[in-house]
């Protein structure tokens, strides 16, 4: 009987039990107590004001490429202040862990903090960040009502907030992978690493990855089959062009991160033995799947930014961007080119010396097309009108961010430098300066010019440069240090140090982290602020950057369609063409919109998503068995379910589209 009990128990709760809390480990204690304060004090704000409703029906519910792109943005910018705080944490105990000095971190505490900050700033701060300005953006640009497949947006959306929930559980239940971002074997093993860190890591992983996988098939149907009449493939706006080319990549290597993922899963629960080194296993075999998913990964990141760039260079140049289809030739180069690089990753790893030598001139070959545009955004501001706006700032400051990651890259891209340099922080200060300086620098661009389109009211200036001087400064302060230590030969990975003369580097690096938590700081007071200010802060067209591609020739913020006619296209700056011809729209000929319903079952397949991924990391067989019966009952009540579209009704579009007539017209 007692015996009967005992397997009953294991199989509801598997793993999980009262040790799982982590009750030994103060900070995480603290922390949690301030989460469930703020958990309260939110549930509590929407309760008093009545949003319960509208946040269900209006946001969680919807299917609008906006506003699930701005939920994405929301989502960035909240696992940014879990992903920083782990930043400053890890910089704290490097500045005071010298000698006798063991700091405020036990080294198991310190990996998972290092871990979790890899994983999170990759995988949930920069991809949604992407991902939400390419939704929010590219169809307005190609004068689409919508993506393609407007219910399985809202479904990736929701994948990859579950899988950045599954991360967050991890800080309290149980504890995160010790194994770097990348969970090489055997070190994420089930002998190296037997608790559930690395299962965190895998089920995370895999449920926001067919969230983004899904994402990029949503958004290449959407450019390939609904361009506005007359917007050829080069006709297209470049930010569009780099949406294209960056969910090609999404779509080619996703998969591979997929398979790998559920190969490591398999050793770990049923000992399969791929990536061990008996029984036919090959660990290397993981490190080159792991990173031919994760080369591309980091052009996924950058080539949007790319496209915002040339966006904002073009507009606050008052110039046609130089050199239009340079720039696509060189987008187009760079994506195939980054997935011929992999190996520059572990040049260390013995692969010989033909195999070095041809990642090495790939990898050379690639910073060709790249500087190509930073020529291009230069001879673009030759002679223009630069207006010096916020977005132009971030602009300016990236190219020369950016160049100087670049040259740190080729010079890692030569495998006997990489020998001395790859374990060391210069491949951190390397690496750093090109995600910070190139994309989170392009996503504070891409936001401030693309606020006022999704908001009507422009973010304050102040606010915006106080963040911008913390964020450059901070930067430069936190990781050239860092391009020293390495150069000296200092090991990455590392908690603690014995040389007491290597202590100044590392607190000048940890002032640098406080300056770009200052920097955080008040971009959060910017965006308050700005708020509050919202009707001061209203240009009085609504298109306060009087931009030049499509999406600024409807209102600010758009209507639920978009666009009552669809607009017909006649040169690449769409936009600053029909100004041109002093564009109006139709005052008669509307007919109803046809426009697809919201829908919870997004949000419920994923919420079940996250329940069987929490399942199976703690082998709670029932909960995971049950799961899976009820998402596949969801699943199939959703694809039964036909009454999902509603009608907007002609007279409201005319209503609407006459004050947005009025509007433009003023602009024009």
């Amino acid at each position: 009987m007692m015996q009967d009990q005992i397997d009953l128990t294991k199989l509801i709760f598997g793993r999980l039990g009262w040790e799982s809390i982590p009750l030994h480990e103060p900070i995480l204690i603290a922390t949690f107590i301030m989460v469930v304060i703020g958990g309260i004090a939110v549930v509590g704000a929407v309760t008093k004001m009545g949003w319960w409703g509208p946040l269900w029906r209006d946001w969680i519910t919807s299917i609008d490429h906006k506003k699930i792109g701005i939920m994405y943005m929301i989502l960035g910018l909240v696992m940014l202040l879990r992903g920083f705080a782990d930043a400053l944490m890890m910089r704290a105990q490097q500045a005071v862990a010298f000698g006798d000095n063991a700091g405020f971190l036990p080294p198991h505490h310190y990996d998972q903090i290092f871990t979790a900050h890899g994983v999170i700033m990759i995988f949930f701060v920069a991809m949604p960040l992407v991902t939400g300005l390419m939704n929010y953006v590219v169809p307005l640009q190609i004068g689409a009502r919508d993506v393609a497949f407007p219910f399985l947006n809202n479904f990736s959306f929701w994948m990859t907030t579950i899988g950045a929930g599954l991360i967050m559980v991890s800080l309290f239940v149980g504890e995160f992978a010790t194994t770097g971002w990348l969970a090489y074997p055997p070190l994420s093993g089930i002998l190296a690493s037997p608790s559930v860190g690395v299962d965190y890591y895998i089920w995370a992983l895999q449920i926001a990855g067919v969230g983004t996988l899904l994402s990029g098939v949503n958004l290449i149907v959407t450019i390939v089959k609904m361009r506005a009449p007359g917007m050829t493939m080069m006709k297209m706006p470049v930010f569009t062009w780099t949406s294209l080319c960056t969910n090609v990549l999404i779509v080619a290597s996703f998969p591979v991160l997929t398979a790998v993922l559920a190969m490591l899963s398999l050793d770990r629960m049923f000992g399969a033995n791929f990536f061990t080194n008996d029984l036919g296993g090959n660990s290397m075999l993981y490190v080159n799947l792991i990173w031919i998913w994760g080369h591309p990964e980091v052009y996924i990141l950058i080539l949007p930014l790319f496209g915002v760039f040339s966006e904002v260079v073009s507009t606050f140049s008052s110039k046609r961007l130089f050199g239009y289809t340079s720039m696509v030739y060189a987008t187009v180069v760079i994506t195939i080119l980054s997935y011929l690089v992999w190996l520059h990753h572990f040049f260390t790893m013995g692969s010989g010396a033909s195999v070095n030598s041809f990642f090495g001139i790939t990898t050379m070959i690639i910073s060709i097309p790249t500087g190509a545009k930073i020529f291009n955004w230069l001879f673009t501001m030759y002679r223009g009108r630069i207006r010096f706006e916020l977005p132009m700032m971030w602009a300016v400051a990236f190219m020369i961010t950016f160049v100087i990651g670049g040259m740190t890259g080729v010079l890692l891209a030569v495998p006997p430098a990489d020998f001395v340099l790859h374990n060391s922080l210069f491949l951190i200060a390397h690496f750093h300066n090109v995600i910070i300086g190139g994309v989170l620098f392009g996503l504070f661009a891409g936001i401030n010019y693309w606020f006022p389109k999704a908001f009507g009211y422009k973010l304050d200036t102040f606010w915006g440069k106080v963040s911008f001087w913390n964020w450059v400064i901070g930067f430069y302060l936190a990781f050239m240090p860092l391009y020293v230590l390495g150069l000296m030969g200092v090991t990455r990975r590392m908690s603690h140090f014995e040389d007491p003369s290597l202590q100044i580097w590392f607190q000048i690096a940890a002032l640098g982290a406080v300056l770009i938590a200052f920097g955080i700081a008040a971009m959060l007071v910017q965006f308050y602020v700005s708020f509050r200010r919202r009707h001061a802060l209203r240009d009085v067209t609504g298109d306060p950057w009087d931009g030049r591609t499509l999406e600024w020739a409807t209102s600010s913020p758009p209507p639920d369609y978009n666009f009552a006619f669809t607009p017909r296209v006649y040169d690449n700056d769409s936009w600053a063409d029909m100004k041109k011809q002093r564009y109006t729209r139709p005052q008669h000929g509307f007919t109803a919109i046809h426009m697809p319903k919201n829908t919870a079952a997004g949000f419920i397949i994923a919420a079940l998503s996250g329940v069987i991924g929490f399942a199976l990391i703690w082998h709670m067989w029932l909960l995971a068995g049950a799961g899976f019966v009820a998402m596949m009952a969801a699943i199939i009540i959703h694809t039964f379910n036909y009454k999902r579209d509603y009608y907007i009704p002609a007279a409201d579009v005319v209503r609407t589209e006459a004050a947005r007539t009025r509007l433009l017209e003023s602009h024009v």
